[in-house]
């Protein structure tokens, strides 16, 4: 773990393979929300319930609301098992909306008609999102092939 606040922790996560990534999560019993960023500069979100049974290879249409603020469609969002996955576009859009977490209090995870589905608590977030751009920014970082350059 590299740093937490209130409900928010944030953590760089190795696997087997040799990959990492870095991941911001708000978690409460069974149930989390997560932001992952990748070195390749991929951000992904993951909501994740234990009382969610996907399989695999499906996708669905999702909303998301941060607060009172305009809602977000996640078009295409794959579910996995336990998670629902889905990869923020890379221009202004997923800007916009990783801002949005920072300054919100809570998010609501909608299905496509609208109906809640969960919701997240976003205490904490500002500085946790900071710490994970941090992260991110160090596992991007390209190690050169010729340190005498």
């Amino acid at each position: 773990m590299l740093f937490s606040h209130k409900h928010w922790q944030v953590s760089v996560v190795g696997w087997d393979d040799g990959s990492i990534g870095c991941v911001a999560e708000v978690t409460a019993p069974g149930e989390s929300f997560s932001v992952w960023t990748f070195p390749d500069g991929a951000v992904q979100l993951q909501f994740y319930s234990s009382a969610w049974s996907f399989g695999e290879g499906e996708t669905a249409d999702l909303g998301v609301q941060i607060d009172r603020r305009a809602p977000w469609n996640l078009t295409g969002a794959e579910l996995y098992q336990n998670s629902v996955l889905f990869y923020l576009p890379d221009d202004q859009a997923g800007v916009n909306f990783i801002s949005e977490v920072a300054r919100g209090n809570r998010l609501f995870l909608r299905d496509a008609d609208g109906a809640d589905v969960q919701n997240y608590s976003l205490a904490g977030s500002s500085a946790s999102i900071g710490a994970l751009i941090e992260c991110g920014e160090v596992i991007t970082d390209p190690t050169p092939g010729n340190p005498f350059n």
